[in-house]
């Protein structure tokens, strides 16, 4: 028999955020921020090399809309993770026997990530010179400040988590959601992710393309799984 435990959910809620913040702190010990500017150059080289590197390109194109990029910012800052932790919730307390898996998927996707956060820490583009930082400059919020600096991981731009979270998100509310508009809606949801998180320089292509691989990964080692 399956648990809804509102316990159960919150110790494992604040669990995986503790192992988030603790490979945070590791990651940020000695040399790691010249280390993630290091690794943050070579991702750009190596996507100019490919020649995929479109995010400054696709900035350009949006920041004269600055409203659209207000809106841009506040949906990178809440959107992801406020629609994943409502829609989970809604399953929680619809007692929808799916939400073990997709909470289960959810889980792995964020752990997954951590050892590369730890191995691998990369700077965000909004931290390179030919990069804005919407966030800070149109925004007037400084994210590396304060509170909220202590609150996120500064050096995990590799792989996009934010995307990571949109694949698993995506197939959950295809498959379990009453409304058919959503459900034909839903594939999309990962492709606007992927532009906020370009647009605002918080991640870039080959974070999106990993964190995608990282998504659907999650997927396929929960199907099936018991909670």
């Amino acid at each position: 028999m399956r648990r809804f435990s509102v316990g159960r959910e919150v110790a494992i809620g604040l669990g995986v955020y503790a192992v988030y913040l603790l490979a945070r702190r590791a990651a940020l010990r000695g040399d790691g921020r010249e280390r993630a500017e290091s690794n943050a150059r070579r991702i750009v080289a190596l996507e100019r090399r490919l020649g995929i590197h479109v995010e400054p390109a696709l900035q350009r194109t949006v920041l004269p809309q600055r409203r659209l990029v207000v809106a841009l910012n506040l949906g990178y800052a809440t959107l992801n993770v406020g629609l994943t932790v409502a829609w989970l919730i809604r399953l929680f307390h619809r007692r929808d026997h799916r939400f073990h898996r997709y909470r289960r998927a959810t889980v792995v996707a964020m752990l997954g990530a951590q050892p590369i956060f730890l191995l691998f820490p990369v700077a965000p583009p909004r931290k390179l010179e030919h990069l804005v930082d919407t966030i800070a400059e149109v925004s007037g919020v400084d994210l590396d400040s304060g509170l909220i600096e202590k609150l996120y991981h500064p050096l995990a731009a590799m792989p996009s988590i934010h995307v990571t979270i949109a694949i698993v998100t995506a197939r959950g509310l295809r498959e379990t959601s009453a409304s058919p508009l959503v459900r034909r809606l839903a594939p999309g949801y990962p492709l606007l992710v992927t532009a906020i998180v370009f647009v605002t320089a918080n991640h870039y292509v080959l974070d999106a393309v990993v964190g995608g691989m990282l998504g659907r990964l999650a997927l396929r080692l929960t199907r099936g799984a018991r909670a």
